[in-house]
Order: C-alpha cells, then structure tokens, then sequence
C-alpha cells in the first residue's frame, strides 16, 4: 500500500514593507513613444525609485487638434497606475502636449486621478530646469513642424525665458521624430544655440536627446536642457532624490 505523503502545506510569516520601492514615478506616456521609459530607466537608480507608466492613445499627425485629444484620456491612465495607491509624483510626458493643453490643465487631468500629487510636464520641468540654472533667454530646437514649434516658442515666452530663436526639423509622426540620429541633434543643436541665448532647449519626448545634452555642452560651453532629462530631473527632485548623475548636463550637478 503506497504512502500518502501529501500534507496541508505550513504558513510562513510575512513581514510586510510599506513599498516593494521607496519612492514612485507614475508616467503617461503617448501610445506611440519610443522614448521617454527608457531615458527614465537609464537616469533612475531601480533601488530608489520605481517608475510605473501607463500609455495613451495617440493619432497622428502632430498637430495642436490630435494633441489637444490626448487631454481627456489623462485621468483614466493615470488612475489606472497603481490604482488607489500613493504616488510621489504623476508626470505626462509629452512636450507639445503640454503646451497646447497648458500645464494647469494637465494637472487638473492628472490629479483627478492622483489627488494632491506633484504633477509634471517636460515643459513645466523645462521652465523649474531654467530657473534652476539661471537661465532668462533659450535657443530651441524642435522635431515638429513649424506651426507646432511656434506654438510652443509663444508658450514659453509667456510662462517661461525669452525664445531669442527657434529652429524645427519639420517632421509630423513622432515616431519619424524619435528615429531621428544622435549625430543630427548634436549638429543641428549646436548651430541652432543663438549667442544671445543663456541656454538651448532640446523639446519633445521622443526626442533622444537626454544622451546629447553633455556632448553638446561640452562644445557650447552652455547649459542645454532637454524635455526628457528635465522631466526626469524634476521627477527625482519631487520625491527627494537629490543625487548628482554625472553625463546628463549641468542640471544633474546642482
């Protein structure tokens, strides 16, 4: 006769954390972004920080009408990240969004969701970034069209530094935008900085410009600031990571 030496499995004791992680990102991101997870992941250390994203739909072309849908469809995304959980900060990360919709909207989306949480634009990141460092007069270069950029040049003389001059690569699909080279945004960044101008902003999140900024210092002798590595800048900051990440620019060293 075989022995039966099934058995009602023991309990162990669980001790619980508060957080799997100590501090908490939660991001919307455009359906079709190529970009801004990963600019996340390669600045944010994993042991402090975890980053929870959730996605939109997008329709392009790049246009203030197809960025200016993206607003409703906000507060369902971010709820739907950790839903009924704290977060430390909420950020949207799209640029021309941002702009087209005004910051003060996109916070009402977000926190509608995320109640009494630091919100987060890469412009409104862009504008803490400029005070930051100083800066009163930027040069800007864009992957937009020409109608766009001059919306977010209006947008940021406004609410942000003088735009001494603006320059466009005059695409429409950002996913055409974030397959444009390193090599192009480093030359194309270099020529466009004005003399005049404190500091050049690098705008949209699709852009792979974080990976430029300190190359394109190094040779201006200027801060440049982008809309990714200001938004994640400014995400850390939120939550209380002040550490220094040396290759993203000056702002990483303040």
């Amino acid at each position: 006769m075989a022995l039966d030496t099934h058995s009602t499995p023991s309990r162990a004791r669980a001790l619980l954390d508060d957080r799997p992680v100590r501090k908490r990102i939660a991001l919307v991101a455009l359906a079709t972004d190529h970009t801004s997870e990963r600019d996340f992941a390669r600045i944010c250390d994993p042991d402090q920080v975890g980053v929870y994203t959730n996605r939109i739909a997008f329709e392009n072309p790049t246009t203030k009408e197809t960025l200016l849908r993206t607003g409703p469809r906000l507060s369902e995304a971010a709820a739907q990240i950790l839903p009924d959980e704290e977060v430390d900060v909420v950020a949207y990360g799209c640029t021309a969004a941002s702009i087209v919709l005004g910051n003060d909207a996109v916070t009402r989306y977000l926190n509608a969701a995320k109640p009494d949480t630091p919100c987060v634009t890469p412009s409104s990141a862009a504008f803490d970034a400029f005070d930051a460092l100083g800066v009163k007069r930027v040069s800007v270069l864009t992957p937009y069209s020409p109608e766009v950029t001059d919306e977010l040049a209006q947008y940021f003389t406004t609410h942000g530094p003088e735009v001494i001059n603006a320059v466009c690569f005059g695409l429409t699909d950002d996913r055409q935008m974030a397959r444009i080279s390193e090599d192009s945004i480093v030359e194309a960044g270099i020529a466009a900085c004005n003399d005049q101008a404190d500091a050049l902003f690098l705008s949209c999140t699709a852009l792979r410009a974080a990976t430029c900024v300190q190359r394109i210092e190094d040779r201006l002798g200027k801060p440049v600031v982008s809309s990714n590595q200001a938004m994640v800048w400014r995400c850390l900051r939120l939550a209380g990571i002040t550490d220094s990440v040396p290759g993203y620019g000056r702002l990483f060293e303040l």
